[in-house]
């Protein structure tokens, strides 16, 4: 009878480790935590998601929600080619616009740890042989001389986004002022390349994929094109409109040319969170204010952002410090955010021009994100 009763405990013991685990996994798969705390079930999120991007009329999207280290939520929803009608799944990449920046910049903070380049030292030395007159404007010439890395991923160049062609002209003495600039981070990446001497394409782009990206689980970002990608990748849509153009890009942009996927990018913010592939110490001076915007800046007053690191911009909420990013590449649009006080990470790629209204939906639902 001893024996029966041992034998009874034992298994309802194990029944209960047996549905405690059960319970725990489907928990931990079924609930999202957001920034505020709150519990959010991944269905509801689902059904809320759907019904906005109905409304909306985006074409397709892929999303990605980190809690604690791990990604806890990554859906695709939609189409990937409004034509061929093919649905957004968990092979499909898209551009990442100007979400390369702040990961660019994670792969240069590699290189700094690495002993490949100095974070003060100038850039011009290794670009001054491909200036041919008219390319900087001469009253600029001597302020050009004094960028460095550093001025150039806290936006502190003074040179306009984008110049088009025309002669670069330097807004303020760098390093004293803020002006966004997807011009200087292609100069940076130029330079960089052209130290290395290996120029800015696909080679620089194996040495990310090698030193930055594979390391952290990013398997399938990258700033040139690679032909096993063809039948993933998605199209853009501006205003409902498939484009004609897929962008093969066979340079490195550091401003605009990554291709990657809400789950990979979502294993960048881990790694900016919980550093493994750099040192703790390269991750703080990354995510450190090194660019504070001054008080008439209107970027200040339209989104409460007050600064910017090595890549990400900073914004203070009642949940922590906010680092994020924007990506627009017209017919693609992305963004990333993270809050290392609340182990939080959210990342979203579109294929349209019209993702942000869906953020401000999915805001109503999880709380502040932008």
């Amino acid at each position: 009878m001893n024996q029966l009763k041992r034998t009874v405990k034992v298994a309802t013991m194990l029944s209960f480790i047996i549905m405690y685990t059960v319970s725990f996994g489907q928990s931990k798969n079924n609930f999202i935590r957001t920034p505020d705390g709150r519990k959010i079930e991944a269905s509801v999120l689902n059904q809320y998601i759907q019904k906005a991007m109905d409304s909306i009329k985006i074409p397709g999207i892929s999303i990605a929600i980190v809690n604690k280290n791990d990604i806890v939520y990554h859906k695709t929803f939609g189409i990937a080619n409004t034509e061929t009608k093919k649905p957004v799944d968990k092979q499909t990449i898209f551009e990442g616009a100007s979400l390369s920046k702040p990961l660019f910049a994670y792969f240069l903070m590699k290189m700094v740890e690495k002993g490949a380049l100095d974070l003060d030292k100038s850039i011009y030395p290794y670009l001054k042989s491909m200036f041919t007159e008219g390319v900087i404007a001469p009253e600029s010439l001597t302020a050009y001389k004094t960028l460095t890395p550093r001025i150039i991923l806290s936006h502190g160049s003074g040179i306009p986004n984008w110049v088009r062609g025309k002669p670069i002209t330097i807004a303020f003495e760098p390093g004293t002022d803020f002006s966004y600039s997807g011009e200087a981070y292609q100069h940076l990446g130029a330079a960089f390349g052209r130290k290395l001497g290996i120029g800015w394409g696909p080679k620089l782009d194996s040495l990310f994929i090698k030193e930055a990206a594979h390391p952290i689980g990013m398997n399938r970002s990258l700033y040139t094109w690679n032909t096993k990608y063809d039948k993933d990748v998605a199209r853009g849509h501006i205003d409902g409109k498939m484009t004609q153009e897929i962008n093969k890009y066979k340079r490195v942009g550091p401003g605009f040319s990554l291709h990657s996927d809400a789950q990979d990018y979502a294993m960048f913010l881990i790694e900016m969170m919980n550093p493994k592939n750099i040192k703790k110490s390269t991750r703080d001076e990354m995510l450190k204010e090194h660019n504070h915007f001054k008080s008439d800046s209107e970027l200040l007053k339209e989104t409460g952002q007050t600064g910017w690191g090595l890549g990400f911009a900073q914004k203070p909420t009642s949940n922590g410090l906010m680092h994020l990013h924007t990506g627009n590449n017209q017919d693609f649009q992305a963004y990333a955010m993270f809050i290392p006080e609340q182990e939080y990470g959210f990342v979203m790629f579109g294929n349209s021009n019209n993702l942000f209204p869906l953020l401000n939906s999915i805001e109503q639902l999880i709380g502040e994100h932008f």
